[in-house]
């Protein structure tokens, strides 16, 4: 097995356990929804401490349901893997092209045996 193959292995187990362990160890169960987002939390954290807080601003789209607004989400995440995606493997390529070329050159660069040299 290559170094990259035990180094991509490692990896899939720690994102494993990172998605599995707080399921496992019961993280949140003191919550009515243990998985809420951040910015729910961050409500409920101000209208604790200032009730009489009022937000500087509102968004400038609220979706109807928690489905449209999970699929947004959703969207928004695909979109930024794909960019990264695309980033990291132009990138690759590049170098990848720039070797080949690199190694080319340097066959062609090299003299030639004569026929009298092999003997």
């Amino acid at each position: 097995m290559s170094k990259n193959t035990k180094i991509n292995i490692l990896l899939l187990l720690v994102v494993a356990a990172l998605a599995v362990l707080p399921l496992a160890l019961g993280l949140g169960d003191h919550k009515e929804e243990p998985f809420t987002g951040s910015d729910g939390e961050a409500e409920t954290a101000i209208t604790e401490i200032k009730p009489d807080y009022e937000p500087w601003f509102s968004p400038l789209y609220e979706p109807p349901s928690g489905e449209i607004e999970s699929a947004l989400f959703s969207l928004q995440a695909a979109l930024g893997a794909g960019v990264l995606a695309y980033y990291f493997g132009l990138h690759r390529g590049r170098r990848q092209g720039e070797q080949r070329a690199l190694a080319q050159r340097e066959t062609e660069a090299a003299p030639d045996e004569s026929p009298a040299e092999r003997a």
